[in-house]
């Protein structure tokens, strides 16, 4: 099998899995509101603009929130995807095989080497957008082990906080073996997914205090168990 055929089916097992396992899901935000099965967390509170700063306290607590729930839910052998979008606005960039944000943040050169790219129309294409906007789409399978996840979504949690390093564009998690989708969306918070209430069950009682108070209603109509 060559180079080529090998990106193909990459790209077929990452297509055939989200299309067996979320159906009718557009991985996109807000995930929250287009997938049953959904918690949305918060992650930063009190945020005060004046005094955000690298590893001030409102950070420290959104770094540690983000990393407590990636922890919880993906086991170091776990088999994930990572998958990044970037937007092309038809100005001509041009965009590398492998980005940065991955050649930071996975261990080993042989597990790089992986890294494969598709393109796609604008993920949030209306039917009057503009023909010349594109989406690329990196993807990369490898075990959560293979990650240096910490430094990773901390510099997901900056990417408005004009703090280095940041990584701006949409990341998501998805973990093979749970059946599940984790994605920060920025420092406010993040959306987590799955195939079924019970995949998240404790991650919900576990972190209850963390739900998003504006959305617990409708969260709590579908995980809180009868008394």
């Amino acid at each position: 099998m060559n180079c080529l055929e090998k990106e193909g089916l990459i790209k077929l097992l990452l297509d055939k899995y989200m299309r067996e396992l979320f159906p009718d899901l557009q991985l996109r935000p807000p995930l929250y509101y287009n997938w049953a099965f959904s918690l949305r967390f918060e992650l930063g509170e009190n945020y005060d603009a004046d005094n955000i700063y690298e590893n001030c306290p409102y950070l420290t607590k959104v770094y540690k929130r983000a990393v407590t729930l990636f922890e919880s839910l993906h086991s170091s052998e776990d088999d994930i995807y990572i998958v990044v979008d970037v937007d092309d606005f038809g100005y001509g960039e041009i965009f590398q095989h492998k980005l940065n944000i991955f050649s930071k943040y996975i261990n080993k050169k042989a597990v790089l080497a992986r890294l494969k790219q598709h393109t796609i129309p604008y993920i949030f294409s209306e039917d009057d957008a503009d023909e010349t906007f594109r989406t690329h789409r990196f993807f990369l399978k490898c075990k959560t082990s293979d990650v240096q996840y910490i430094p990773m979504l901390k510099a997901i949690c900056n990417q408005d906080m004009g703090i280095r390093p940041s990584i701006s564009y949409r990341t998501y998690f998805i973990n093979a073996n749970k059946d599940t989708i984790f994605h920060i969306y920025d420092d406010r918070g993040c959306d987590l997914l799955a195939t079924s209430r019970d995949g998240i069950q404790k991650m919900y009682e576990e972190y209850n205090d963390w739900i998003l108070d504006y959305d617990r209603e409708g969260i709590d109509n579908i995980f809180k168990k009868d008394s």
